[in-house]
């Protein structure tokens, strides 16, 4: 199908976002134009002024239009729990349990040396300024169990062996709950048999 230059470029621009690949761009691009202006004309707008607004929480690196996200902000909070996690995603995951009422670091990534990050790009060298100020009394690791999410909980684990008084705990991985073992890869059962803990 042949397409206008501004129409083509519209397609293009759609493609920056996450899993979507050329013909979902133009279903996207030509819905907006057909059928729905108002709701493209919408979202131009927010995306404008989301991009020039959101930035960074100053505590936790999570995304926020103030200097401080809400979470930070909220006295209601145990600011003494610190839940380690790398993006905002997965910090959504974690608030959508509605069974953690600590505070959080995003990372917003892993250690990947390879592809140029390192600790500072993260910004651990602030996360563990942060936590040597002794308000932390634990400190979870709830980054991903890939290879890099595990080298960057170990990175983070061994970064603070001199803080004595800090416990530092990583998130259980294993059997989700309603799953049958049959189902279950390896490697998740090897976690979840090495992570078992005591019922009596």
């Amino acid at each position: 199908m042949f397409l206008s230059p501004l129409v083509s470029e519209l397609v293009e621009a759609l493609r920056v976002l996450p899993g979507v690949g050329p013909k979902s761009a133009q279903r996207m691009a030509l819905h907006l134009l057909e059928r729905n202006r108002s709701g493209g004309a919408r979202l131009a707008d927010v995306l404008v002024r989301a991009m020039e607004h959101v930035r960074e929480c100053s505590d936790c690196q999570n995304l926020t239009e103030q200097a401080r996200c809400h979470i930070c902000e909220s006295p209601a909070r145990d600011h003494g729990l610190l839940c380690i996690v790398e993006n905002p995603v997965d910090l959504l995951a974690i608030e959508s349990s509605g069974s953690f009422r600590g505070v959080y670091f995003v990372l917003k990534g892993h250690l990947s040396p390879l592809d140029g990050i390192g600790p500072k790009e993260l910004g651990i060298p602030r996360l563990l300024e942060r936590v040597r100020a002794g308000e932390i009394r634990e400190m979870i690791l709830a980054t991903n169990p890939t290879v890099e999410g595990e080298a960057t909980a170990h990175y983070l684990r061994e970064s603070l062996r001199d803080q004595t008084a800090l416990i530092v705990t990583r998130i259980a991985h294993g059997v989700p709950m309603g799953g049958e073992l049959e189902f279950v890869d390896g490697n998740t059962l090897a976690h979840a048999l090495a992570g078992r803990t005591s019922v009596g």
